[in-house]
């Protein structure tokens, strides 16, 4: 199987440490950008293969992932004859680009729309996907594929900006608030890198016993709070200060700008 991409920023770029770390093999992914000379040093760096042009890597590639700006969807208009209807399938992470706007460009093709988060170069994405009327023989094989890469959803395009301000913007918001709980580590003698290495994997093993305990949120932080305890000092505190309120604002940010790129 030989797996394309056109355009490689950054979800591209995550998208492909996430499959050469499952054992996908260099020589079977191709890559094309507009930026020819950084694109080369990248590959040359993983040994993956470079296309002259996308035109190449359409005409090699069985899964094709489409990573380019938005803006420039319509310049995929080159490479729709030069498509295999049955024989290819495209996956598309262009955001606030609907699969009818895809099919537009691209014709009646096999599409997957995407909506991924930087996690799966860690192979612990979270990952929204929805498959075009072509797909459904297809189903199967595309999401072992996107399973590789982290925990996928099936979703309606009309979820998608909810999606991204849960799933696809959220780790700034857990990174800002790890690195808040790691300068409170340094205030009180704590090298930054210790204190920040204890807060992420607080983050992560919290998030692990929340998803494998089957609990809600609230169950666990009275689990966690005893009476008198300093623990609930500090969830009062944080409640106090606007912790919630901050973090619904921050998601509803989020929600309105992506409903205006979806309309």
């Amino acid at each position: 199987m030989k797996i394309g991409f056109i355009g490689t920023g950054k979800m591209s770029k995550s998208i492909i440490a996430g499959l050469l770390k499952k054992g996908f093999k260099p020589e079977n992914i191709i890559v094309s950008a507009k930026h020819v000379t950084p694109l080369k040093a990248y590959a040359k760096n993983l040994n993956l293969e470079v296309a002259k042009n996308n035109q190449e890597v359409v005409e090699k590639a069985d899964y094709i992932f489409l990573g380019i700006h938005p803006s420039d969807l319509t310049a995929l208009k080159e490479i729709a004859p030069f498509i295999n209807p049955e024989g290819q399938v495209f996956l598309s992470f262009m955001s606030g680009v609907s699969l009818t706007a895809l099919e537009n460009v691209l014709g009646p093709v096999k599409i997957v729309r995407l909506m991924p988060n930087l996690n799966v170069s860690v192979n612990e994405g979270t990952i929204a996907y929805t498959f075009s009327e072509e797909m459904p023989e297809d189903a199967e094989d595309i999401l072992q594929l996107l399973n590789t890469l982290g925990k996928t959803y099936s979703l309606e395009e009309k979820d998608y900006p909810t999606f991204v301000a849960l799933a696809g913007s959220s780790p700034a918001f857990i990174y800002l608030f790890i690195d808040a709980m790691s300068r409170v580590g340094v205030k009180y003698g704590i090298p930054k890198n210790l204190a920040t290495e204890i807060a992420a994997h607080a983050c992560l093993g919290s998030a692990k016993l929340l998803l494998e305990s089957g609990k809600n949120p609230w169950e666990l932080v009275d689990s966690v709070s005893s009476p008198n305890g300093s623990t609930v000092q500090g969830v009062l505190a944080l409640e106090n200060a606007g912790f919630l309120k901050a973090v619904n604002e921050g998601l509803e940010a989020i929600l309105t700008m992506e409903d205006q790129r979806e309309k």
